[in-house]
């Protein structure tokens, strides 16, 4: 098992990086998914992204993985899959800053998984911060979604999201385990290889060729989703669960921004006022105190 880093600081930022990295790849499979929908955008897109990682990873020559590191490979891959069918289709009908500050509810719940199943104890420093993240999405959701009227196809949306939230949150868990176990590159590559496995299973019924004009945005989402992986993969191997969890509150603020910038979306007090208590609670739960890993013995 990995130690932790002696403070929390520079894993925090490093899983800051990774969250930005992965919304700048949501703009593109918003995209993808809007043309060639869900299922065909996250296939071809962890296909790409195995091929890639796999020529990495098989170049360092690794020693193959223990039965033990690849059932959890698998295992999280399924959630993994799960997590982003359900949240591409629905990003693919509501804005970015809506999907994202609503599936907001996974780090809170990735708090007290951790508790339950990794043994981490919760502090009330994680706990405040957790409240107070959440408060600033209620903020953002009330001021974008109080007053709108939605088609059935956006509430089956906003449905889709949470319940890709309840994947995410268990996915935190698994990724602080899965990378105390593995390497990053690893982990990218037998990420990217199981959910194309498990959603290749689907093909004869749901696959489609996507037109050459999407080659180059399938590339791209390939190539921030590995690397955000292998940011994450990092900072979960030293850090615990309920440190990092928060940094997902960031996402929000380049959901903001590429929804601004790329579809046009107006930002407004709420969604900035959302804003300010989310970083706050970021800044919060970034200082807290690191002690020894209780999960070590679940993990082993």
């Amino acid at each position: 098992m990995r130690p932790d880093s002696a403070s929390p600081v520079i894993p925090f930022l490093i899983a800051c990086a990774g969250i930005a990295t992965f919304s700048a790849m949501d703009v593109l499979m918003k995209g993808l998914s809007i043309d060639i929908g869900a299922y065909n955008a996250v296939l071809w897109r962890t296909g790409t992204g195995a091929l890639l990682s796999g020529l990495l990873y098989f170049a360092t020559r690794p020693k193959w993985p223990s039965r033990a590191t690849m059932q959890i490979h698998a295992w999280r891959s399924l959630f993994v899959a799960g997590m982003a069918l359900s949240f591409f289709w629905a990003l693919a009908r509501l804005p970015m800053a809506e999907a994202i500050a609503l599936a907001f509810v996974a780090p809170l719940m990735a708090l007290y998984m951790a508790a339950i199943f990794l043994g981490e104890k919760i502090g009330p420093r994680s706990i405040a911060a957790s409240a107070l993240g959440l408060c600033g999405v209620l903020v953002i959701v009330a001021g974008k979604l109080g007053g709108s009227d939605y088609s059935d196809e956006a509430l089956l949306a906003v449905g889709a999201v949470f319940l890709s939230a309840i994947f995410y949150a268990y996915n935190l868990i698994l990724a602080r385990r899965q990378a105390k176990m593995a390497e990053p590159m690893e982990i990218a590559f037998f990420q990217n290889f199981f959910v194309a496995a498990i959603l290749a299973l689907g093909a004869p019924w749901f696959l489609a060729v996507p037109d050459a004009s999407h080659a180059p945005n399938i590339l791209g989402a390939a190539i921030l989703a590995t690397t955000s992986l292998l940011l994450l993969s990092w900072a979960y191997a030293r850090a615990e669960t309920q440190i990092l969890a928060t940094t997902e509150y960031t996402g929000f603020l380049w959901a903001m921004l590429f929804g601004w910038f790329f579809f046009e979306e107006a930002v407004t007090l709420p969604t900035l006022a959302g804003a300010v208590l989310i970083v706050a609670a970021c800044l919060i739960v970034a200082r807290k105190a690191p002690h020894g890993d209780p999960i070590e013995p679940a993990a082993a």
